[in-house]
């Protein structure tokens, strides 16, 4: 492949983003492993040495203003006609086009479609892509591709008058492909939505998002993710946090749990509480802890694993729950991340070996301190976007002892 960037080629990212999406709701803006679902694409667009304009296509103001803050322009609004259940992609890069052409003269040499639903995408896949254009003139389109999870020449279908099946494709010299060994068929492969790359031509002149000519650009099966239920959405979320996938991240490089773990810092109201506190006639307050989060925190001591909570407020009920536990605390704290310096220098612990779980603004700027930052579930967005790891279960209601329980794991 010529490494070299054509400085005259205009190559044109589009991601296309309606608001009305059912399966789930509200999911291009909808907080993937930290980070806004359209903002995986467009960094990808950002970070290719290719690719010079990334828009996003929506009919959706909210989405709109998610997608600049992120990068991304949105030159134009996506007429409602062209954000139904049932469009095509098709209208959709037509109107594209045809709005840039007319308001700008912009008329750019490759269009690099993303969808927001397939997230994980390797570091190199689009520039690798946009390169087989360059190098193969000849060809319409590249389109991303996996092995087939499923054999097609397999697969049947049934006659509703006589309910009776016969086979999907014939496979020519095999007589009843359905019966024979995967090894005997040919090979097939499944198109994903991480990339296409498609000359303009194809889409104004052809009407087609592929053209006649097209080229496989071979995606590693483990980053196939396409985000249409809830279920996959869990999915994809572990491939992130613990698939080792080497993939574009809208934001700083994730973080692994040390292999060695000294010390797990704890903020205390909403990581180890839900973060409500119910107050009495005489301005007593009392909070809701958990109990399985107690017994993972007497499980790291007994791993030898120290443990600290580092609180913002004074209050009773903290010195109460910490001595049960058992756990150092520090509390008043203003400047947290002062603070917890001056404890690993005291105590002469190796900040690569410690954990930080929070929840809020103010545990941030003790992520970077620290050799891996913990978010719970629902932890304020700063601190989701910051986080190494975001806990599937929120604060006080075993988020603690999820990270202990991974941290226990052999």
């Amino acid at each position: 492949m010529d490494s070299m960037v054509n400085p005259r080629l205009e190559v044109l990212a589009i991601i296309p983003a309606r608001g009305g999406s059912k399966g789930i709701p509200r999911k291009n803006i909808k907080l993937f492993a930290g980070f806004p679902l359209i903002s995986y694409s467009i960094q990808a667009a950002l970070n290719s040495k290719y690719v010079t304009r990334v828009i996003v296509s929506t009919d959706d103001e909210e989405i709109a203003t998610v997608a600049r803050q992120y990068g991304a322009e949105v030159p134009f609004l996506r007429p409602e006609q062209f954000a139904q259940d049932d469009t095509l992609d098709l209208p959709v890069f037509e109107h594209a086009l045809l709005t840039l052409a007319k308001t700008e003269n912009y008329q750019p040499d490759l269009v690099v479609q993303l969808r927001p639903t397939s997230p994980i995408r390797p570091v190199d896949l689009l520039d690798d892509a946009i390169g087989l254009m360059i190098d193969h003139p000849e060809i319409d389109s590249v389109r991303g591709v996996v092995p087939s999870g499923q054999n097609p020449f397999k697969m049947w279908q049934i006659d509703k008058t006589t309910g009776l099946m016969t086979g999907l494709i014939p496979v020519e010299g095999i007589a009843e492909p359905y019966n024979a060994p995967r090894q005997k068929l040919p090979e097939t492969f499944w198109q994903t939505g991480h990339i296409d790359v498609i000359r303009p031509t194809v889409i104004l002149e052809q009407h087609s998002m592929s053209g006649k000519h097209i080229k496989p650009i071979f995606i590693n099966p483990d980053f196939t993710v396409d985000l249409d239920k809830p279920a996959d959405w869990k999915r994809a979320e572990w491939l992130v946090w613990y698939g080792g996938l080497e993939m574009v991240m809208p934001g700083n490089k994730r973080r692994p749990l040390p292999e060695t773990v000294e010390l797990v810092v704890f903020d205390f109201d909403g990581v180890m509480t839900n973060n409500w506190v119910t107050v009495d006639q005489n301005g007593i307050e009392a909070v809701t802890a958990n109990r399985g989060d107690g017994m993972g925190i007497g499980l790291l001591h007994k791993r030898g694993i120290k443990t600290l909570v580092l609180s913002t407020e004074i209050n009773p009920v903290v010195s109460a729950r910490c001595q049960k536990l058992k756990i150092p605390v520090i509390q008043g704290v203003k400047d947290k991340p002062v603070v917890l310096k001056e404890y690993l220098s005291n105590n002469q612990i190796n900040p690569e070996h410690v954990v930080y779980v929070g929840n809020d603004i103010n545990d941030v700027p003790c992520f970077p301190v620290v050799g891996c930052a913990v978010a719970v579930a629902d932890a304020h967005f700063s601190a989701l976007s910051q986080a190494d790891l975001i806990l599937s279960r929120k604060g006080g209601k075993g988020a603690v002892r999820e990270l202990c329980d991974l941290l226990l794991q052999d």
